[in-house]
């Protein structure tokens, strides 16, 4: 039915827009790209059609309503970012294959020990690690089974009064560790990679946001928060019942599941850290008393090189790299690439078509004209206001649509204020992938509420707490910390945002 109706409003909007306002008697591109952004936010919100059809709108409706051609248009869909994440994606599902990512986790559980609370320590430790790498949700749906096995395993020696506590600890540490650990990287959530190309298109002249750059804010932001989070389920939300015991034979059980290491696994683990290193310290990381070079220095146009020739450099060893197991001859082969999340591409790409025709024609500007009331509002409030809308909006909303339909508008809303942009879409894009309260917020969510064990009103208290600790921690990360990182003066208007004034 939300699908139904919400298909008909987004037509209904579109067409009222066209035939009955005027928002600009100069431009007439004004009024269609405002259609458009508004049939598309209607779709994606209801997803009155899959995501990524949505995001294919502006392929035939920017030639057809005069705001860029065919050629233009069809050129933001496909650019280094994309590669960026498919280059990490193919990584990924390489670890995927070969049980890799499955491993590190056991490891990660087993290090930490086998009492109740360290196992959900555990769980949410390897549930972070892992989804700053690959997809949050292929990272909910491998650790779901181990947590499970273990909470079955009590349930059949103690009562469900005394493992009810740290059954919730678990899934929800499942839960919550992958949608944290997906912040602290460019490539481990797709809002990240949309802002740092949605800046890129409004602003051209903006500086690159560098894998090495982006950690250096988010990974302390994600620490903090899942800090915060193992807090607030085993002090106060779920306090383990003391007579609570854990079997660590259990963990051994699982160690011996996956067998010995193999030769496949060491060569995409080889790959997975190499990568990591090449992306973290590929250029200058300026770390305040001192400055680390990045190794494309070594290369006499450094410039040629980003993250996105990086992620297919070492993706692509792993279509070369024999394998010695009978159902592959190389760590990857050609049936990998039906795996991709084209869908997502596409939202990607729709994303950044969408800003693109925000600032071709003009919108991003007349929203600036607009917005120039906001003038006398604090930017430390406006911070608080942007991040508690996107929170609201991400709880139903997919996070990376969330992400495209607002990062142009705090853009244009920075440019009004004369306030350095990144310091409203750093906070919009991080707000996005805070999605804790309910189970259509994230598929993480979704994922643990399918076991079934799981109540709403237990999701929703523990996410309300930690969505509202999430907005000061934001707002304290950007204004101390992500002023240094991103060279954020609020006294000085940077000269890379003043075209996008104009």
């Amino acid at each position: 039915m939300k699908k139904k109706a919400g298909f008909y409003v987004g037509l209904i909007v579109f067409a009222l827009v066209l035939l009955f306002f005027n928002f600009d008697q100069k431009n007439l591109m004004i009024t269609r790209m405002a259609a458009v952004a508004l049939l598309m936010a209607v779709w994606w919100v209801t997803e009155a059609i899959p995501l990524g059809a949505t995001s294919l709108l502006p392929l035939f409706l920017f030639p057809l309503l005069g705001i860029l051609n065919g050629e233009q248009i069809a050129g933001t869909y496909i650019n280094s970012t994309i590669f960026l994440f498919l280059g990490g994606f193919l990584i990924a599902l390489a670890m995927e294959k070969w049980n890799l990512h499955k491993r590190i986790a056991i490891a990660i559980i087993s290090f930490v020990g086998n009492s109740p609370q360290k196992i959900i320590l555990g769980f949410l430790l390897s549930s972070f690690f892992i989804s700053m790498w690959i997809s949050n949700t292929a990272t909910a749906v491998m650790m779901l089974p181990i947590g499970l096995a273990i909470i079955s395993q009590l349930e059949e020696k103690f009562s469900e009064e005394i493992t009810h506590s740290f059954s919730m600890g678990v899934l929800l540490s499942i839960a919550y560790g992958a949608s944290l650990g997906g912040i602290a990287t460019l490539i481990g959530t797709p809002p990240n990679l949309s802002m740092a190309r949605i800046l890129h298109i409004i602003f051209p002249k903006a500086p690159e946001i560098g894998f090495g750059t982006w950690m250096q804010l988010a990974l302390p932001i994600a620490l903090l928060l899942m800090t915060v989070c193992y807090l607030l389920l085993v002090k106060v939300f779920f306090k383990i019942h003391k007579d609570l015991l854990v079997d660590s034979r259990m963990l051994e059980e699982e160690k011996r599941k996956l067998g010995k290491i193999g030769s496949e696994e060491i060569l995409v683990g080889t790959v997975f850290f190499t990568t990591a290193i090449l992306w973290i310290f590929r250029s200058d990381m300026v770390l305040g008393f001192t400055t680390l070079p990045g190794w494309s220095n070594i290369f006499p146009h450094p410039e040629y090189f980003n993250d996105g020739v990086v992620a297919i450099a070492m993706s692509s060893l792993l279509f070369m790299f024999p394998s010695k197991s009978r159902r592959s001859t190389f760590i990857l082969d050609k049936d990998v690439f039906s795996k991709i999340p084209w869908g997502i591409i596409l939202l990607f790409g729709g994303g950044f078509a969408l800003a693109k025709g925000f600032v071709t024609s003009g919108l991003s500007d007349s929203i600036g004209r607009s917005l120039t009331s906001f003038g006398v509002i604090s930017p430390i409030i406006m911070i608080i206001i942007i991040a508690f809308v996107v929170q609201a909006l991400t709880e139903f909303t997919s996070n990376t649509a969330t992400a495209e339909m607002v990062l142009p508008i705090t853009a244009s809303m920075a440019v009004a204020m004369h306030v350095n942009p990144l310091f409203f879409m750093i906070p919009a894009t991080l707000s996005a992938s805070f999605a804790f309260m309910f189970p259509v917020g994230t598929p993480p969510n979704a994922v643990v509420f399918g076991s079934q064990r799981l109540k709403m009103s237990e999701m929703a208290k523990v996410g309300a707490t930690l969505n509202l600790i999430s907005i000061p921690v934001l707002l304290i990360a950007i204004y101390f910390f992500g002023r240094i990182i991103f060279n954020i003066d609020l006294s000085v208007f940077p000269d890379w945002a003043v075209p996008a004034a104009k």
